[in-house]
């Protein structure tokens, strides 16, 4: 009898345990979930708008809003198309990466371009007198520091075409940035003056860019008679405007020599990311 006390008490004790168990397990599953759901990024996409001159400037934000912290901010400037999809899309990347990121509208109104010429009439004003370029900066930096999710100390500005050349020549004017990263850029502009720049320079270029190849000598040597420090990274067979998918089509509707590169696309991207952990 009391054999059979004693194995039925163990009987109860061990389903006792495993159901102790079984409820920690569950517990623990629970508890991930409840982890997992906690992180998930929740991307926040909005307008932003601010005058210059009494013109109107309609930008974008983008920024993960499950994130408490302050984190810094990266300005997009777009091709000389102006604020398309591309350069917004680009900014959710950097928001998906961490970062609140705005799109600049540098033409006012939201102003895009559908053909070369339009484009080139928009740009043209900033080729002539680069100094536009820093005006527009500075006032978009002041902007993306009044969001109180940005890092005021910490701000860099990444430009593609048109855009590398307004961000490379914010930079050589003094703008107040951590660092500037051209995507195939236009290297013309301003003399580089050492005393001037704030900013750290990236810039990543397609060698097979017929438009910027002719720049290049010329901005390496420019550079490195100033002084000034610079990363340089070329991509092999990659075209002008290498990054954006779009690049193909448009090249083919307007005759230009132009292509994607999905291999530079993703070698600069991940240089960037490396070139705003040291400077960040």
């Amino acid at each position: 009898m009391k054999n059979k006390l004693l194995s039925l008490s163990l009987i109860i004790i061990t389903a006792l345990v495993i159901s102790c168990n079984q409820s920690n397990s569950n517990n623990q599953i629970t508890s991930n979930k409840d982890s997992t759901i906690a992180k998930q990024k929740l991307i926040k996409e909005e307008p932003v708008s601010y005058t210059v001159d009494g013109k109107n400037y309609n930008g974008y934000v983008a920024y993960d809003s499950s994130q408490a912290d302050k984190r810094p901010g990266v300005l997009v400037i777009p091709e000389w198309w102006g604020l398309t999809d591309y350069p917004r899309n680009r900014a959710k990347q950097l928001a998906d990466l961490g970062y609140i990121a705005m799109a600049v509208d540098m033409y006012g109104d939201g102003k895009i371009a559908d053909n070369p010429k339009t484009a080139e009439e928009l740009a043209t004003p900033y080729y002539k007198d680069p100094t536009l370029a820093k005006k527009m900066i500075d006032v978009a930096i002041n902007k993306l520091k009044t969001f109180p999710q940005t890092d005021t100390a910490k701000i860099a500005a990444i430009g593609y075409c048109y855009g590398g050349y307004i961000v490379l020549n914010a930079a050589k004017l003094g703008a107040d940035l951590k660092g500037v990263v051209s995507f195939h850029g236009d290297l013309s502009g301003v003399v580089p003056d050492k005393k001037m720049i704030k900013a750290k320079i990236l810039v990543c270029h397609g060698d097979s860019d017929s438009f910027v190849n002719p720049q290049v000598a010329g901005f390496k040597k420019a550079m490195d008679s100033a002084g000034v420090g610079y990363t340089f990274k070329s991509y092999p067979n990659a075209t002008h405007a290498f990054t954006n998918p779009a690049s193909d089509e448009n090249g083919k509707k307007f005759n230009m020599p132009i292509r994607y590169n999905a291999a530079a696309d993703t070698a600069s991207w991940n240089d960037m990311k490396v070139f705003f952990k040291k400077i960040f």
